[in-house]
């Protein structure tokens, strides 16, 4: 009986994706275009873009990996491990935070997605500000930790409840978009007569309850920037008030693909060419009582794991950790311009944005986040110093309270041992079920022999292997032979 065919590998080849075509040729006229405007990217946004085109190129160094059995080898290629826009690197960190996430991290018990959006000015604020991020995070914590301790029947001095936010700088129409994704307990601990953890789960938020939270957030918000001096009110508008030096350039960038316009060239200010279908008549029914808005800020929390439900909540953990650019749903008309395709249509109908090539390179540009911002918050029972991460946790790391420390001393290793990333292969076991821990010729263990980032080495092997694989494409045929019987052969490169 043939087995299942499972999912082949295929060394991925970044050159030959339409996104590194388009920035290889565009970004050097985009960076001589800044130039003559009297402006300059910062140097992280430069280092990100030269990253970016040497991820995944052998000719940058590689890793060797080979069979211990029939000496088959293979190439791993150097990534650029940037947090921007990167295809590849973003995958890589997708996978990787949705296996901590779960397996580390949240326990076993019912999850609930919360995402808080935030007007353009804010938007703009904490990309200029991200440090701001942590106490506005904090402060949205508290409001839903304590709406849903009090909807147990308990105080804050009774209970607790936790969060890991993954904050997310992107839209689906490649617009700076930075946004809360919130995976909350859906429940609070409490501690019973014996001193033993109890969760005790509550109901999902009513639209009542949805409509009240957004309005307290945005008015705890609004009183914190204002008085932190960043943001002025009057009866009738707002304003930030940015007394800092900001960077010229990088701001004009990100406001333009904030509000969803053109950032340079002719055209610019001018909003970004859409194409509309007409809506459908049901979205607003289908979504009315799943989310609540006011003043510019949008509070979602329609979707929930239950605590056997881990599949799905690793998915949804890959979904808000996804990376920023989708290659599957980037094209190029025919008159050059770039089309972006709409992950879900917009409710005005709109399932595709256009860009001229110069633009999408300052769209790429403003999804790139400072160095040093944490884009991974704990909070509550998940914080790092919490007494009670250590019970809850499936790692059991963290810090031990006193009396969970005389009866689980033996445990003081895995709060000491390092957490250790996955590697290559066993990414691509987890997300895309790709088994390359065996050789695919003989069902050896590969392992890793070889770190080559010499750069007369990288080109002697590559010369080698460039001359073998010519060698073999101009190789004579074999003598032909009679067809095959009934059962035929099919063979995979």
């Amino acid at each position: 009986m043939n087995s299942i065919l499972k999912p082949a590998y295929h060394q991925h080849q970044p050159d030959k994706t339409l996104l590194y075509q388009l920035v290889k040729q565009y970004y050097p006229e985009f960076n001589q275009l800044m130039e003559a405007q009297g402006k300059t990217l910062p140097g992280y946004v430069q280092k990100e873009f030269d990253a970016f085109l040497k991820c995944g190129r052998l000719e940058h160094g590689f890793l060797r990996a080979q069979c211990d059995t029939c000496h088959h080898e293979k190439l791993v290629a150097f990534s650029c491990k940037k947090r921007g826009f990167c295809p590849s690197c973003g995958a890589r960190r997708m996978a990787e935070s949705a296996a901590l996430l779960v397996d580390d991290i949240l326990p076993h018990e019912p999850i609930r997605q919360w995402v808080l959006s935030f007007p353009f000015q804010l938007r703009f604020l904490f990309a200029t500000y991200p440090n701001l991020m942590g106490d506005v995070l904090g402060i949205v914590f508290r409001t839903l930790s304590t709406h849903l301790i009090h909807k147990a029947g308990f105080k804050k001095s009774q209970a607790q409840t936790g969060a890991v936010t993954l904050i997310q700088r992107f839209g689906s129409a490649l617009n700076l978009n930075v946004h809360f994704h919130i995976l909350m307990l859906d429940g609070v601990y409490t501690e019973d007569e014996h001193q033993q953890l109890r969760f005790r789960q509550t109901k999902a938020p009513t639209k009542t309850e949805l409509e009240q939270l957004v309005h307290t957030l945005s008015h705890r918000i609004a009183r914190f920037l204002e008085r932190k001096g960043l943001l002025e009110r009057d009866m009738e508008n707002s304003w930030l008030t940015l007394d800092e030096e900001v960077d010229e350039a990088l701001s004009q960038i990100h406001g333009s693909s904030i509000t969803y316009r053109i950032a340079c060239g002719p055209n610019a200010g001018k909003k970004v060419f859409t194409l509309q279908t007409l809506p459908s008549s049901n979205h607003e029914t289908t979504q009315s009582d799943r989310v609540a808005k006011t003043a510019g800020f949008s509070l979602h929390a329609g979707v929930a794991a239950a605590r056997h439900q881990r599949d799905k909540l690793e998915r949804l953990a890959r979904y808000i950790s996804r990376p920023a650019v989708s290659e599957k749903r980037l094209s190029i008309t025919a008159n050059n311009k770039i089309r972006y395709e709409l992950k879900t249509p917009y409710r005005d109908g709109t399932t595709h944005v256009f860009f001229e090539p110069l633009d999408y390179i300052a769209r790429l540009a403003a999804l790139i986040p400072k160095p040093r911002v944490n884009l991974t918050r704990y909070h509550g029972v998940f914080a790092p110093n919490n007494k009670l991460r250590s019970q809850i946790t499936p790692a059991k790391r963290g810090k031990f309270s006193e009396s969970s420390q005389a009866s689980e001393a033996t445990d003081d290793l895995n709060e000491t041992k390092p957490l250790q990333a996955m590697t290559w292969m066993q990414r691509l076991k987890r997300v895309f079920n790709i088994n390359i821990e065996n050789c695919e010729h003989c069902g050896g263990k590969l392992k890793v022999i070889a770190c080559i980032d010499n750069p007369l080495i990288i080109q002697q092997i590559l010369k080698h292997l460039e001359q073998k694989n010519t060698n073999e494409a101009v190789a004579t045929l074999p003598e032909g032979r009679a067809p095959p019987n009934q059962q035929t052969s099919f063979l995979f490169s």
